[in-house]
């Protein structure tokens, strides 16, 4: 708190306009005040000396007082401690509690930000960002440089066993078996899994067609000394492997081949018994376990986390380079579908106003709280200073225009008291 009010940061210097507005508004004072004294000196050589005595006189009440005012806000005026001036210092703690309670009570009540939210389209604003991003000035350099220098400071191992470790945990909570039974049972209703059956079917003929010697060598090492010296065990296998071969090829040229449709048969069971059977599930479950406990898996994402990492620290040194390709035609897409799309808009506008009604649930009293012992924590001098400095100009003209329209009021009533 000591450093805080030994601080001078730039808001609490006087500005220039200001200082200039203060010469301005007394130095009328000052010039109705001579102005007096010379209308007062020369009234008996001329009448027209008396109306100007009536302007500069009356000039010199509302400037005076207007002058009075406006230093009783901030100061006690000519420093005598006059009742009912320094308001502002005097009631920095009442100023601060209030400005708290006006910031809840408008902005952080999540109806009120609720509301407020409920005509912000987020969505677009996002979505115009996107598609036409803007100049990339010192603004986007330097969040660049300071993304950059944030990412390559932090302890990559250790971010990457956090992100992993976070990331593990929800792979072992999810439950995977139903969402692959969805998608094999979706597969089967599309007919998207017939390429990959008969890329099974292929990967079978081609495995045959490199072991057909197996099968050659099997069947005459069980075959008879008879069919051996007959030659009869190579013309069963041969028949045995082009039966095959045959079969393999009726199997791909006819989808509805009986064969075919006994592995659709047993895809759809497996599809069923990942989402309805209790064993089924809990061995998918054990499976992924394994997987997951698997050092290679490890190994595996430390790499992809390093390439992800270098990825990231690319996007925030060089923007403009990776904005430029796939990176960038993708972000763009995005921008036009969320000006585009009305489901996902509302859907996206829908997340952040929850967002910041939970927000404004969880931290509005933290912030009413931090803003009342701000001002608080400030000494009178810091708060006179910085609400002057505000509105110090607008406090210069009200001098200035007092004088003015003092000086007005003077002059009519001396001109209706010498018509009247």
């Amino acid at each position: 708190m000591n450093a805080l009010r030994r601080a001078s940061p730039a808001g609490d210097t006087v500005p220039e306009a200001l200082r200039r507005m203060r010469r301005v508004a007394t130095g009328l004072l000052l010039a109705m005040a001579v102005l007096f004294l010379v209308a007062r000196t020369l009234a008996h050589s001329h009448p027209a000396w008396g109306y100007v005595q009536a302007f500069a006189e009356a000039a010199m009440v509302g400037g005076l007082a207007d002058w009075f005012a406006v230093t009783a806000l901030f100061r006690h005026p000519l420093a005598l401690p006059i009742p009912h001036t320094a308001i502002i210092p005097r009631n920095k703690d009442r100023i601060g509690n209030t400005l708290a309670v006006f910031l809840r009570d408008n902005f952080l009540i999540p109806a009120v930000v609720a509301r407020r939210m409920a005509r912000v389209d987020l969505a677009s604003a996002i979505g115009r960002f996107l598609a036409d991003p803007p100049e990339r000035g010192r603004i986007w350099r330097g969040a660049s440089r300071l993304g950059g220098d944030i990412l390559e400071s932090l302890d990559q191992e250790r971010l990457g066993g956090m992100v992993k470790g976070a990331l593990a945990k929800k792979l072992r909570a999810l439950d995977v078996a139903p969402m692959l039974g969805q998608a094999l049972e979706a597969a089967l209703a599309e007919g998207r899994h017939a390429p990959l059956l008969d890329s099974a079917i292929r990967w079978t003929g081609r495995t045959l067609e490199a072991n057909e010697h197996l099968i050659r060598q099997m069947i005459h090492d069980r075959a008879g000394s008879i069919m051996r010296w007959t030659g009869l065990d190579e013309t069963l296998a041969n028949k045995i492997i082009d039966g095959l071969h045959r079969l393999i090829d009726e199997m791909i040229e006819t989808p509805d081949h009986p064969l075919r449709m006994r592995a659709e048969e047993g895809l759809a069971n497996f599809a069923h018994d990942l989402q309805h059977d209790p064993e089924m599930r809990a061995r998918i479950f054990r499976l992924k376990a394994e997987i997951l406990d698997n050092p290679a898996i490890e190994h595996w994402w430390m790499g992809v986390w390093e390439q992800m990492r270098r990825g990231m620290l690319k996007l925030v040194r060089e923007p403009g380079d990776a904005l430029t390709g796939q990176l960038g035609d993708a972000l763009r897409q995005l921008g036009d579908t969320l000006q585009r799309d009305p489901d996902l808009k509302r859907t996206i506008n829908r997340f952040a106003r929850r967002a910041a009604v939970g927000a404004a649930a969880d931290y509005g009293d933290g912030i009413v709280r931090l803003v009342s012992d701000t001002v608080k924590g400030w000494d009178a001098e810091t708060i006179t200073r910085r609400l002057e400095n505000a509105v110090g100009r607008d406090l210069q003209y009200i001098r200035i225009n007092g004088t003015l329209v003092g000086g007005m009021v003077g002059l009519c009533i001396h001109l209706a008291d010498r018509l009247l």
